[in-house]
Order: structure tokens, then sequence, then C-alpha cells
């Protein structure tokens, strides 16, 4: 009788009683931030005080939770390495064990971001080379974080393990060291990005990712950004229709994938998106570098923010080459780069397979701008015109030890026009550091485009093997 007497106790009292409990992101095997003050949250019974404490730390910290059950502390790690352990006490006592301090980044997007190393459907089907990379993915100081593709009506405070989209299985929310087990179906530019940050800096690094195919930029942006920028109709999209964790709505996978990240300290973030947005490329500029501000104000700082410019591919119009555009002047934004692909596209896939070269492109970026290394991270960036009796001359930026080609030929994919706004294909020369374009067809040149369509796939690059950026010089 006394048994059924106590079982019915605690039946009574144990809705009364929450244990501290974390976030999915803060879990064993993370990576922390180095040398950084990072912030450990969770939820309590209100009232209820949590400490923190570090096994490199010489005091604890302490945190009340608010009416809400929140509460956060705030804790300083070190240099590079590990592994450590973190211990949260309340009322219950978590631990977390096998936490290493390095670089942390956040990796989105859409589809050819998602896209594993392996096949896994027909939209996906694999990267180059993916049994090799899958049998050499041994290395247990990079750290995998996969936020659940979940889309939310509301900003929620922690993500979900979310729906099987395109033939990769929900995610389980926790950290995976890197090895051949967990990373088939990890997004593979973000593992190749991790691993050459990895193995140039020798310090862990932590790779989240949170990315969804065939998904638009206006999903990623918060609802302050669509008001800012008029979307109405997007907004009213973002607040009115019913809530279905698959549906790919304005603002709805900020909400779900983003913001519950927002607490985390990391080093930046590589994005690579905009094939979705191709057919509104005139408003894609505005968009982007409101939902970086956007993603920088939740975050609470200006984080580096790398980008992938979309591919050559049969898009049938004009519509990418203006995407392509748009992503270069979000350049003018700080703190951001742009990887160029125009030699690594395919015109019959949508989803090329190399996407080695573009993690290593995006690291390139963050070594030389966030890490100190002294090495050409762009291709070329066109910066000036100058009309030399019915030739013109081009200088650019990042031209390293001088300009060249990828198959040792001219520069192709030039084009030139007059007043009368018509482009004729052109002739172009490499003279040192500069171009030298004309065409017999315009006496009186205007102005230039370089691989300004959708699917050209133009030569020209830095003695580096980086390749330039399309672009054009008139805005007609």
């Amino acid at each position: 009788m006394a048994k059924y007497l106590l079982t019915a106790f605690f039946l009574i009292v144990t809705p009364g009683f929450a244990e501290v409990r974390l976030p999915r992101i803060l879990d064993s095997r993370m990576v922390l931030q180095r040398n950084s003050e990072v912030k450990i949250w969770g939820w309590a019974d209100a009232g209820e005080t949590v400490s923190v404490t570090g096994d490199w730390l010489d005091t604890k910290s302490s945190a009340q939770a608010d009416a809400d059950g929140k509460w956060q502390v705030n804790i300083r790690t070190g240099e590079a390495g590990g592994p450590h352990v973190v211990t949260i006490a309340g009322k219950n006592r978590i631990n977390l064990e096998n936490i290493l301090f390095g670089e942390v980044w956040i990796a989105s997007g859409q589809s050819n971001m998602e896209m594993p190393l392996t096949k896994v459907s027909a939209a996906y089907t694999g990267i180059r080379d993916a049994a090799k990379e899958v049998a050499h993915a041994k290395y247990p100081q990079i750290r995998l974080f996969q936020a659940g593709n979940f889309s939310s009506k509301t900003p929620l405070d922690d993500v979900e393990t979310g729906i099987s989209m395109y033939g990769i299985p929900p995610s389980d929310c926790k950290w995976h060291l890197c090895a051949p087990e967990t990373i088939p179906t990890f997004s593979s530019t973000a593992y190749f990005f991790a691993r050459e940050l990895h193995t140039r800096l020798n310090v862990p690094i932590g790779i989240i990712d949170s990315s969804w195919g065939g998904t638009s930029a206006e999903t990623w942006t918060p609802a302050s950004g669509l008001k800012a920028l008029g979307l109405t109709a997007e907004l009213e999209q973002a607040t009115t229709r019913p809530q279905k964790a698959d549906e790919k709505i304005p603002t709805r996978l900020y909400n779900g994938m983003i913001h519950p990240l927002r607490n985390f300290r990391i080093g930046g973030v590589i994005w690579y998106q905009g094939e979705s947005n191709a057919g509104r490329a005139n408003r894609y500029r505005d968009l982007f570098s409101t939902m970086i501000g956007n993603w920088r104000e939740a975050f609470g700082y200006e984080f580096p923010f790398y980008f992938v410019q979309i591919a050559p591919f049969n898009y049938r119009d004009l519509n990418a080459a203006f995407l392509r555009e748009a992503q270069l002047q979000t350049m003018s934004l700080p703190k951001t780069g742009m990887a160029v692909t125009m030699d690594i596209g395919n015109l019959e896939d949508i989803h090329p397979k190399n996407k080695q070269e573009v993690g290593r492109r995006l690291a390139l970026w963050a070594l030389a701008n966030d890490y100190g290394k002294d090495i050409e991270f762009s291709g070329p960036k066109y910066r000036a015109i100058a009309f030399e009796h019915g030739r013109v001359r081009l200088t650019f930026d990042h031209v390293g030890g001088g300009l060249a080609t990828r198959d040792g030929e001219a520069p192709s994919h030039f084009e030139i026009a007059g007043d009368d706004k018509v482009f004729h294909p052109a002739t172009a020369a490499i003279a040192g550091e500069d171009l030298i374009v004309s065409s017999d067809e315009v006496a009186a040149p205007k102005a230039v485009r370089y691989g300004f369509t959708s699917q050209a796939t133009p030569n020209l690059m830095n003695d580096a093997g980086l390749p330039a950026s399309p672009f054009r010089t008139d805005r007609w």
C-alpha cells in the first residue's frame, strides 16, 4: 500500500518540477568559438538559480531564470584546443563533454549548399569523387551539426529535428565528429570549407549546416526585413498562412533554422543561394543585403559573410546574369566576399559536382581576411574603364601576379557597344594587369560586358587560378 501511495505522490508533484534544459545546439562534442565570450543559455523553473562552470575556469557563473523560465550566462573561452567539460547545475546537473575551442561557422542557403556528398535522390546525385571523399573524411577535430529542415510561423528558440527532404534524413540535432559514418549526408560545400580551414589553421572547426534546397532568400529573411523592403505580399504569406513544417514560406526558414542559433557565438557565415531568385534579380541586391544585415542584428555583431556566385546553367534568359550582378554588388557591404564559380559549373546540371573547389574558394576569403593568411583570395574584379582611340582599357583589382586565362586562349565572352546600345562580340588582349577590348563593329565604344549571359563560361582569371566575376560597365 505504501508503494502505491508513494507512486501517487510523485505523480502529483512531478508536473510542478522542470529540469534545467538546454537548446539542442549546446551539447557534448560541440565546438565553442575560441578566445571569445560565449553564451550558455536554456530554461528552468522561474526563479531557479542556474550555475555554469568550465574545467578551464576558476570561477562559476550564475543566473536566475526569469518569469518565462529563461536564463543565460556568459563565459570566456580560451585558446584553440580541448577537450573540455562544461557543467550546468540547477535542480539537476548536466555535463557537456568533449568540447573543443576553435572556429565556428554557419553554412546556409539552398540546394547547392544542402547538397550532400553521396547520392540520396534524383536531385542530389553525389559530388565528384564521393566515395573517396567519404572514405578519407577522418577529422575528429571537425565537428558537424545539422539543423533540421523546419519552417516555422513564429521565431523559435530551439531548432527542430525537422523533416526529410530530397532524400536527406531528418537531423538528430546533435554534434558529431567528422567521420566516414557521419559525413555522407552532410553539406558537401560546408564540409570542404571546414576541411580547408582545419588543415590550414590547425584548429578545431565547428560547422553548422542550416540549409534547404529550393528556397528563396525571402524565406531566410526575418519579417522585419520583408516589412522594411515593402514586400507586403510575402509578409502576408508569412503571417497568415497556416503553420506547416514543410512549406517554404517567406521568413519562416529564418524563424525555424536561423533565429534559434542567434545566441551561439560564430566566426562567420557561408552562403550558397540565388538560383530560386533569378526571376526576381532586380530586387535581389536589396533583399540579400537586408537579409545579411538582419542576421547580423539578430546575432548582435558584424560577422563575416561569404557567399557563392551562382554558376552557369541553361536558364534560357538573362535573369541569372542580373542575379550574379546583384551578388557582385552585395560585396559593397562590409565583411562580405564572393566565391566565383564561372569555371566549374555545368550547363546541364544546376547542381555542379565540384564542391571541393567551392568550399576551398570560400575558405580563401576567411583565411585571408579573418585569419591573417597572405594569400590571394579573389579572382579579378572589374574596377574601371577608359576609352582609347576606338578601344577600351579595363583595369581590375585582385590581379595577383597578372591576368591569365584558364585555357591559354585569348580572354573570351567580351562584348562591346556604342551609343546605339547594340552589343557585338569583341576581342580582348591581356596587357599586364589590364585588358584591351575592341571590335571592328564598334568605332566609338561606350560600354563593355563580360560573361554577361546566364550560360556563359568565360575564361579570365588571375595567376592564382581564381576566375573573374562577370560584369558590365553600362546600366542600360
